[in-house]
């Protein structure tokens, strides 16, 4: 983790420069020095009560006994010091009990702990689900539920998926009827009774928290007592484990929400996932089964409010996938340069009466950790970028404000998925790096390869972003977000052809651009959905391919001039990879786009 402070602070104040925030009303009272003590803080936690157990927290899986979910003691110490840093509520209000930090601030403040121990947790969830209420909640909801989780007293949940549906949230059939003839009247909100399961809901059952606020989807009847078919019939309802009077205390009712089973995951293992059973009568309370739900928001418009919520979970899921990328990159690093195999070849082979060269003076081990440099360090400064874009929205003048919105649309789907993919890649390379012990559990590496490989379904799969991207994004409002972000990439351009040593790169990337653009008409030339979006993850990963080798170019705009330090060189030989070795693959990703290939949508399933 040595090298990730560095990296953050020359991203941060060199190429963003956030320190500017602080001209802004909200960000008044801070300083660079404030920000700078956030991270020592953040930095020093992560240090000493995540990174010493990451491996802990894989072996010693959490285990139910019957009554409660067993975690390991430094699973408890990590939240305590976590909560008790303020970071739960970093960037919310005074009044809120917040800090009122940028959450570009708070955003890489976050990196600290997941590239420590991702499956430890730093309260991603329990932050998007209090933030949700604040925008949807009611006075009642915002003061009892969302202020204390932001104090540490309560954790949070989303609970979406059902084993029967998956990501297909029209399927889903927990069902929400109202709970007696004053439902309406309840001052935490029109209170119903829900019966339903879902499933892989990450901490859904644990003793961290006083009490677990589920945020649940589910769908009242009509008035033929039947669920409305689709999305539309879908709302969004308040489900604590232990009920809450209006003071915020528990009330000592436990809600009639049960712990199914935990699942067994290939990585995350010290992050409880669940199947829980609402309303199945394991805990009847108040006289009966079903477990008691305060609606959020408006009947019917559940989805529209819980988009809030998994909108914020995709940027934090990429920062998720280049934390760990960056984790295994630092570890491959390390062991490159001290591992001694091989040696040099000279003109006439190699000399055996040589001594050892370290791996990291080979050509191919340098190429791997290239791609994970260019890889790792790209995705952060796209995050940190996107972190901008929100506080830029919430703080800019309004048309500052428009355009970051307007760019945060189309970005989110390449912030959430070109991390999972192409971060994990690098934690593939770094387990090559290590050779034979990259697959054994004596290093770190194989774990962060699977803790990485989740990040690849957390919060939508590829199909689902890559369809969001290529089949709402970069079409809403007239393609307004696709020539906007077109805006951005040609400046960046003018001002890196002026450099002799980017000029190429910045021609290369006029050209990418142009093919994404073509590529863009041609999927849509037939106005045929099913065609379009038949390739639309080959489109995705040229978009982010485009989007990342901007990054890198904007990047290195910002070094000093005839810089010296070798971080910087680093920079440029990352951008200098990335646009020799990555860039070019986009047209090989945009031929199927372009011509509507039906390969795989027309493969008969008796063909298989």
């Amino acid at each position: 983790m040595s090298s990730l402070r560095p990296t953050l602070d020359f991203l941060l104040y060199e190429w963003l420069h956030a320190e500017r925030l602080n001209e802004r009303a909200r960000f008044a009272d801070h300083s660079r020095e404030t920000f700078d003590a956030v991270f020592d803080t953040c930095e020093r936690i992560a240090r000493d009560k995540y990174a010493p157990f990451n491996r802990l927290v894989d072996t010693e899986e959490p285990r139910f006994d019957g009554e409660k979910v067993i975690l390991p003691r430094a699973t408890h110490e990590a939240h305590e010091a976590f909560v008790a840093s303020g970071m739960l509520s970093a960037a919310q209000d005074y009044e809120e009990g917040g800090m009122q930090l940028p959450y570009t601030i708070e955003a890489a403040a976050g990196t600290f702990f997941a590239t420590a121990s991702v499956s430890i947790g730093s309260g991603m969830l329990t932050k998007g689900n209090a933030n949700l209420l604040l925008v949807h909640g009611t006075e009642a909801q915002k003061e009892v539920f969302a202020r204390n989780e932001f104090a540490g007293r309560f954790s949070g949940t989303m609970a979406l998926s059902e084993p029967q549906a998956g990501s297909s949230l029209s399927d889903i059939t927990t069902r929400a009827t109202p709970a007696g003839a004053d439902f309406d009247s309840d001052p935490l909100g029109p209170r119903y009774r829900l019966k339903g399961n879902k499933m892989w809901i990450s901490a859904g059952e644990h003793e961290l928290a006083e009490n677990i606020v589920h945020l649940v989807l589910a769908k009242i009847p009509g008035p033929d007592g039947k669920l409305i078919p689709g999305t539309r019939g879908i709302s969004l309802f308040i489900v604590p484990k232990k009920l809450v009077g209006l003071d915020g205390q528990l009330t000592g009712e436990r809600n009639d929400v049960a712990l199914a089973g935990l699942n067994h995951k290939l990585g995350w293992r010290g992050t409880t996932n669940t199947l829980l059973n609402f309303g199945e009568g394991k805990y009847p309370v108040r006289g009966g089964a079903g477990a008691i739900g305060y609606l959020v928001g408006k009947p019917h418009e559940g989805l529209r409010c819980m988009f809030h919520m998994m909108n914020e979970a995709r940027i934090g899921i990429g920062l998720a996938a280049t934390s760990l990328g960056l984790a295994g990159y630092y570890a491959s690093l390390d062991y490159a340069k001290s591992r001694p195999q091989g040696r040099p070849v000279g003109p006439a082979g190699k000399d055996p009466t040589q001594p050892q060269i370290r791996i990291i003076e080979h050509a191919d081990i340098k190429r791997m950790l290239l791609a994970q440099k260019s890889y790792c360090e790209g995705a952060l400064a796209l995050l940190l970028q996107c972190a901008r874009l929100v506080d830029e929205q919430h703080t800019g003048t309004p048309e500052a404000a428009e355009e970051a919105r307007v760019l945060l649309e189309v970005l989110t789907p390449v912030a959430k998925s070109w991390p999972s993919e192409f971060c994990l890649e690098a934690n593939s390379l770094a387990i090559q790096i290590h050779g034979g012990y990259g697959y054994t559990r004596d290093f770190p590496v194989e774990q962060y390869w699977r803790d990485n490989r989740l990040n690849m379904i957390h919060e939508g799969t590829h199909g689902i972003q890559a369809a969001d991207l290529l089949g709402r994004k970069v079409v809403m409002e007239g393609g307004k977000g696709l020539l906007l972000l077109a805006h951005r990439i040609n400046a960046t351009i003018e001002r890196a052809i002026q450099q002799a040593q980017f000029a190429e790169d910045a021609n290369a990337l006029g050209q990418a651009l142009q093919k994404v653009g073509a590529a863009t008409k041609a999927a849509w030339a037939t106005a045929n959905p099913g065609e379009a979006l038949a390739n639309a993850v080959p489109y995705m990963q040229a978009f982010g391919h485009l989007v990342i080798a901007w990054t890198w170019l904007d990047v290195v705009l910002a070094l000093p001039a005839a810089s010296t330090r070798p971080a910087d060189e680093g920079r440029v030989r990352a951008a200098r990879y990335f646009f020799h070795y990555e860039l070019p693959k986009i047209g090989a990703w945009l031929r199927p786009v372009e011509t509507r290939d039906p390969t795989c949508a027309t493969m008969p399933e008796e063909a298989f």
